[in-house]
């Protein structure tokens, strides 16, 4: 009798426990997907790279200048959305896209640097 109890209980606390673990995993899961996403636009050899990306709302895009000169992000809408300061080799500049939109942009410096980010 004492045996066939030890297995019930020993059963009821190995089910609760896998539970908890699964139950542990999706709010890890749920909180992975929550996270906003972040884009990488690299600015290169007088170009954005992508010249065109497609993000989701919520979504952080970062900017990062690999050329050897200055450059610039300046939204071409007004007032501007977002705007960096002049960023030298290697600095970055990012923004969050809070809304639905097309937002095209450039460089101020070189103004035939275009680029834009989709937001869905």
């Amino acid at each position: 009798m004492r045996r066939s109890v030890f297995v019930v209980l020993a059963g009821a606390l190995l089910t609760i426990a896998f539970v908890m673990s699964v139950e542990g995993r999706k709010g890890l899961t749920l909180s992975a997907q929550d996270k906003a996403a972040t884009t990488e636009v690299k600015i290169d050899n007088f170009s954005f790279g992508p010249a065109a990306l497609t993000v989701a709302v919520g979504s952080t895009v970062t900017w990062t200048n690999r050329d050897d000169i200055p450059h610039t992000v300046v939204s071409t809408d007004d007032p501007k959305k977002f705007k960096s300061k002049v960023l030298d080799t290697d600095e970055k500049f990012s923004y969050t896209f809070t809304k639905a939109g097309t937002y095209p942009y450039f460089c101020s410096i070189h103004p035939k640097m275009t680029g834009k980010v989709i937001v869905q």
